[in-house]
Order: C-alpha cells, then sequence, then structure tokens
C-alpha cells in the first residue's frame, strides 16, 4: 500500500489504522496521564486525506462512510485534521495557505484504531509536502506531540514499540506476514472513561524476543501479553465480548484482541486470503458491523 501519491487536483497521503497488538500499564503520571507499553503495527485499513489548493481559507470537507458521523462529532477547527493544519501554516512562507482539505472517512469513530490520530498525522505530511515547508522528521515528531498522544506513532507509521505516554518509541523484530481482520460493532468508546474505569495492576515491561520466525511464534509471545483495557471496556460496551468471539471462532483464527482502548478487536490469521475470507463471512452475518480483512505492514 502506498503512503503517499497524486490524485486529479491535488495531493494524498495515506492514514492507516493503527492496531496494539498488546497494551499493558505501566504507570501513571502525577497528571493522571497513564504509562504504557504496546506492539503498534499499521494495517491497509484507511482513511485518506488529500489537498486542493486554492485561494479560499483553508477548509475541511469529510466524506466516506463514517463521514457523516465525524461531522455530527466534530464541528470546524475541533477536527484534528485541521488543528495538523493550523500547525503546519506557522511554518509556511508566502501567501499561499488556502484550499480545500479532503478527509475520506473509512475507518471507525472512536474505535481504538488511532483514526483521527492517523488523520491528524496524514494531514502532517500532506502539507509539509504541499507547503513545501520540508520539516524534517525530528520537527515533525515535536508538532505531532501537541496533537495528541498516539499522533507521533501514526506520523511514523511503522511498526515499533511505545512507551510513556506514547511518545518514547524502540525498535522492533521484524514481523512476519500475517492476515488480520479488524471489526467493529458501532459503538464508540470514551478513551478518558475506560482508563477511568481501569482499576487493574501496574505491569513490568515486557521482555521481547529478538526475532519471530514466523506468524506461530508472534501469536505465542502475544499470548503472553494482554490488553490491559479490554475488560473496562468491556464493562462500557459488551457487544465487544460478542465480537471477540466471533472472530475467534473464524476458520484459522490464531488469537483475538481488542486493540487499544476499543471498540475495535483483531484477529491474526496465517495469511492475508484466510483473514480476508474471514472478514467477508463476519460481514455476511453481521452486516450492521464494520469489519475488514487484509495484512500487515511493517512501513508503509
Amino acid at each position: 500500500m502506498k503512503g503517499k501519491g497524486v490524485f486529479v487536483g491535488g495531493l494524498e497521503e495515506s492514514a492507516p489504522a493503527k492496531i496494539n497488538l498488546y497494551l499493558h500499564v505501566t504507570g501513571r503520571r502525577e497528571d493522571s496521564y497513564h504509562f504504557l507499553d504496546s506492539l503498534v503495527v499499521f494495517v491497509g485499513a484507511r482513511d485518506i486525506v488529500r489537498y486542493v489548493q486554492g485561494a479560499e481559507p483553508l477548509h475541511l470537507k469529510v466524506t466516506g462512510c463514517f463521514g457523516d458521523r465525524l461531522n455530527q462529532l466534530t464541528v470546524g477547527e475541533d477536527n484534528l485534521v485541521i488543528k495538523a493544519a493550523k500547525s503546519m501554516q506557522a511554518f509556511g512562507q508566502g501567501d499561499v495557505r488556502g484550499g480545500c482539505l479532503l478527509l475520506e472517512k473509512n475507518l471507525p469513530i472512536a474505535s481504538g484504531i488511532g483514526g483521527g490520530s492517523s488523520d491528524a498525522a496524514a494531514t502532517l505530511r500532506l502539507l509539509n509536502r504541499a507547503w513545501g515547508i520540508n520539516l524534517g522528521q525530528s520537527t515533525l515528531l515535536q508538532v505531532s506531540e501537541t496533537l495528541g498522544a498516539d499522533v507521533p506513532v501514526c506520523l511514523l507509521r511503522q511498526s515499533l514499540r511505545m512507551e510513556g505516554i506514547g511518545n518514547h518509541f524502540r525498535p522492533v523484530p521484524v514481523l512476519p506476514h500475517y492476515g488480520i481482520v479488524l471489526v467493529n460493532c458501532g459503538h464508540a468508546i470514551s478513551t478518558h472513561e475506560v482508563f477511568r474505569r481501569w482499576c487493574g495492576e501496574f505491569r513490568s515491561c515486557v521482555s521481547m524476543p529478538t526475532v519471530w520466525r514466523d506468524v506461530y511464534a508472534l501469536v505465542a509471545f502475544l499470548k503472553d501479553q494482554v490488553n490491559d483495557l479490554e475488560l473496562a471496556a468491556c464493562e462500557l460496551c459488551p457487544d465487544i465480548r460478542e465480537v471477540l468471539k466471533v472472530i475467534s471462532v473464524q476458520n484459522q483464527c490464531l488469537m483475538a484482541r481488542m486493540s487499544g482502548s476499543g471498540a475495535t478487536c483483531f484477529g491474526i490469521f496465517p495469511s492475508v486470503q484466510q483473514a480476508q475470507h474471514a472478514a467477508d463471512c463476519i460481514t455476511n452475518s453481521y452486516p450492521e458491523w464494520w469489519s475488514w480483512g487484509g495484512g500487515n505492514y511493517s512501513k508503509l
């Protein structure tokens, strides 16, 4: 999957879904932000951000299957795409600051896969290119940290170990190829409320291997880990348990788990084809749910 490109009339940038293969809570700061330890990957499910230069003031149009829902929840400058664009305007030179940002919203809202954060990160990359600002990665990371805890890792959009409050990263072994299914039951969940309900004990950081020889070794490692937020999220949204059950009974599913603070869950499969077949089966049986099947990507 290509991360950036050109469409008729402008430039575009992919905003892929972020998946937490495990997520451990390791501590809490005095300001109530939690420290995490998580293996983060990105997959082919994505939003797309496009930019068309114009004389009119910079504005946002949202389309896609979740566009109407997003418009109901965010207005104008409350949207992370607009916040990211405003951040980039401060670095520009010249008079070209107008035009239209087009957000094709294909990922569910408030669903634990970093959709809004990935949209903001894609906007930073896109306008850095479109406006010829050419900020280096370190500066873009500093800008991204002002927009939200998940925006920096979404800016990098590669498999990483994410620690701290989401602002510290370490490389991980090359992940084997595998198939992955994403399923969301349609309920938006507040990350703040999930953390408020979480009442577990802080964990030590995981000891990570130097290599995963295949998907079965990766799954064996992941089964020794958890998503610490899953129980709290299930209390807020009991349908998550049903989603996990449905994923886990699909043919060749190796494991099922919730991503982030929910409600999106994922299943890992030996191949992309098996994941796509499972997603099709789930869509046919539960058409009211959002489902996607495809592959993992080490770097987009």
